[in-house]
């Protein structure tokens, strides 16, 4: 590269540099300001010269900042092109420039101030030159006349009045920023205040003057003390002098919440940060504060609903359960009631949410009043109550206490004009003889709870150490359970369904069954409680799913003609909430259509429905699937549930169908549901089907299919198949085939 090059590659980049220190003071194009125009009106006196101004150069145009000429003799105030200036060549040096006589000069000549208006023949320019050395402009003087002489001392006044402009530029860009951080300061809600060595209030913004609730004057010069409660003022002193002697960096970056007085007197809870700062007289310490009143009272808001129940006001599962572990972890004696509302369910039922609800609440209010006075009650849910004693392992306290709630719930409740009666059952637990955790303490009282449900009702009963042997043989099966169902040794059997008027095959119902390795195939009743009390309700649900719909496209696959399967869920099922989505991808998994697979419900389920309940049923409906309403008329499910729920089928219990032939009640009911349910366009099953005789009353009566030992025990998927396959030609299975089979 030549010496010309790298010389114009310097030049470049220091004109780059030198536009660059020009807008940082942000002062081309703006409008003129007294401080500039009083020095042009200075060097005008001086020189006794009538025109003078300040200039500033950028890439491509002078803008004059101050003039001094008016009318033929003034410069234009717009910009003009830089090329046409007097003052581009000024800045080429640190030199004051002198032009005694513009047209005896070839650079300027020709220029357009020299040839027109304003007619210049005279021009001395001193270039305004920033600290780090960068020339931005100049303070000219000019005359129509020319001139001999500007002497030495002439040229130094002018670079004198130049750097002036220059202090002045400078001071002017510092007050923007003062003005642009006092406007960002009066803006923010944020409270602002800076506070001296001695601890006075230098700054305050309006948010602060807001916040304590003072006028600006009265905070400016006044001790920080006055906005610090009286209890915290020493504290506070001492620890503004720890900042102000180098301590400041164990506080930097964290915010610290404290309380601050207002003029009123009342307090407030803020968060301030803190930074410190030398000005050229002395440090400063500086503080951001914000107010966190409306957060706090929100956070005590969210406190309180994650502590309590929403429907009742009573403490919540979560709150309960962390009491109850305190008193764990301080080792304290405690007892755990659980007390379950005995008939809540046909009254939720019965006369809808809102009158069970108000039941609810009304429970809320008078099992409290009958209770010991450190005695915490808390709803866990559904018509699930809990309470705890704590400090208390008696079981003599525990019974008094439970027989003070069954007192209570004695006396009928009003609601609605309602008059409603509920009992209770209870169980109760002691800590620690029954449970080591919190968790297994309550799971004890449950224990007894059951019990006292098992044995009619309205009672209590305390967890015994037979209940514990029980919960021991319980936890084992479902430890096996487990394994089982990831060893495949959990199977399903099918056991027909037949059309009563043509005895063919419809439908099979898909039963559970356990191949125990050691016990061998073990009937749901060994084992299905311990799946429906624990968690292993929803593996073995979604398993029971793929296992019926992977069966009803293996026999599709076999060119078998299609029946309905019936899978049973768990109520568990509908309360994790992904029920649909199981259902639909085990359905687009096996390929297999909707109206192929029958899902069957039990009441408990519909007892224990709400809203949430109710849509999922209605969603799996809309997938197609069909929905069967298992063991109906046997507890407390009303009329309305049929109405309610998209039923397609209804499954008449064998406790109506075995004493069908001597029981003239039991022949009333199953020709009632019969008749209703072909009225309401529903499929009627009747499940226990033992004889001919009960058959042939059944098929007088309108039912349309049976189900029971009559037709064939529940079978393994391979035998149901072998006998589909002797028939290859017809459509369905005749009855007499099923009774060979057996």
């Amino acid at each position: 590269m030549s010496a010309a090059t790298t010389s114009e590659y310097a030049l470049a980049e220091q004109e780059s540099l030198r536009l660059h220190a020009l807008g940082r003071f942000q002062i081309t194009g703006t409008a003129p300001e007294e401080r500039f125009d009083a020095i042009a009106r200075l060097a005008a006196r001086l020189f006794r010269t009538p025109i003078a101004y300040v200039s500033l150069i950028d890439q491509h145009w002078q803008w004059l900042k101050a003039q001094t000429g008016l009318g033929p003799v003034g410069l234009d105030q717009g910009p003009t092109p830089r090329s046409a200036s007097f003052c581009t060549h000024t800045i080429r040096s640190n030199d004051v420039l002198v032009i005694p006589d513009t047209q005896r000069d070839p650079r300027f000549v020709d220029n357009p101030r020299v040839v027109g208006l304003p007619f210049v023949r005279f021009y001395a320019g001193a270039p305004l030159i920033t600290a780090d050395g960068f020339r931005l402009g100049a303070l000219c003087v000019a005359d129509m006349a020319p001139r001999g002489l500007f002497p030495a001392h002439d040229r130094q006044a002018l670079a004198d009045l130049a750097a002036m402009v220059v202090e002045q530029m400078t001071l002017r860009r510092s007050e923007l920023a003062r003005l642009s951080m006092m406007g960002f300061a009066n803006a923010t809600e944020l409270a602002l205040l800076a506070l001296t060595r001695e601890g006075r209030i230098r700054f305050a913004n309006r948010a602060a003057a807001s916040l304590f609730g003072y006028d600006l004057d009265e905070m400016l010069g006044a001790p920080f003390e006055l906005i610090v409660p009286e209890r915290m003022r020493a504290a506070h002193r001492a620890a503004l002098g720890r900042i102000f002697e180098g301590h400041l960096a164990k506080v930097v970056g964290r915010t610290l919440e404290v309380m601050v007085r207002r003029k009123d007197g009342s307090e407030c809870p803020v968060e301030v940060s803190l930074s410190l700062w030398d000005d050229a007289r002395e440090p400063n310490l500086g503080a951001v504060i914000q107010d966190i009143s409306a957060r706090r009272r929100r956070e005590a808001g969210l406190l309180q609903l994650a502590h309590q129940d929403d429907l009742t006001g009573l403490t919540n599962r979560r709150r309960f359960e962390s009491l109850l572990n305190d008193l764990y972890r301080r080792g304290e004696a405690a007892t755990v009631l659980l007390v379950d509302l005995d008939g809540f369910k046909a009254v939720n039922d019965s006369l809808g949410h809102a009158v069970g609800d108000a039941l609810l609440q009304a429970i809320a209010v008078r099992i409290p009043a009958v209770l010991p006075r450190r005695a915490v009650m808390a709803r866990l849910g559904g018509d699930e109550f809990v309470i705890l004693l704590p400090g208390t392992g008696d079981p003599l306290a525990a019974r008094t206490c439970a027989s003070a709630i069954l007192a209570a719930l004695a006396d009928p409740v009003v609601v609605e004009a309602h008059v409603l009666r509920v009992g209770a059952s209870i169980g109760f637990a002691l800590a620690p003889d029954h449970g080591r955790n919190g968790e297994e303490l309550i799971g004890s009282a449950d224990f007894a709870l059951y019990r006292a449900k098992q044995e009619g009702g309205g009672g209590a009963r305390m967890f015994t150490s037979e209940m514990r042997h029980a919960a021991v043989a319980l936890r084992s099966t479902q430890d096996a359970l487990l394994r089982a169902l990831h060893g495949d040794e959990l199977v399903l059997h099918y056991q027909p369904q037949i059309c009563l008027a043509t005895g063919r095959l419809v439908g099979a119902e898909a039963l559970i069954r356990w191949q125990h390795p050691e016990r061998g195939l073990l009937l749901p009743g060994a084992f299905l409680p311990a799946i429906k009390m624990s968690p292993l309700a929803l593996p073995v649900g979604a398993w029971v799913l793929d296992a019926a719909c992977r069966q009803i496209a293996a026999w599709g696959k076999q060119g078998l003609p299609p029946f309905r399967v019936g899978a049973n869920l768990f109520s568990a099922q509908f309360k994790a909430g992904n029920l649909v989505r199981e259902v639909a991808d085990a359905l687009a998994r096996h390929r297999v259509a909707p109206d192929w697979l029958e899902l069957e419900i039990t009441e408990r389920v519909v007892l224990q429905s709400d809203d949430r309940t109710l849509g999922t049923i209605r969603d799996l409906r809309a997938l197609g699937v069909r929905i069967a309403f298992d063991d109906f008329g046997t507890g407390y499910a009303s009329l309305s549930s049929l109405k309610r729920f998209p039923l397609t089928t209804l499954k008449i219990d064998r406790t109506f169908v075995s004493d069908l032939l001597t029981q003239a009640n039991d022949a009333a009911i199953t020709r009632a549901i019969i008749r209703m349910s072909n009225d309401l366009g529903l499929d009627t099953v009747a499940e226990g089907i033992e004889t001919e005789g009960q058959e042939v009353v059944l098929r007088a009566l309108g039912c349309k299919v049976g189900q029971g030992y009559h037709y064939g025990r529940a079978m393994p998927a391979a035998a149901l198949t072998g006998l589909l396959a002797a028939r290859q030609g017809d459509a369905w299975l005749s009855v007499p085939t099923l009774r060979a089979a057996e």
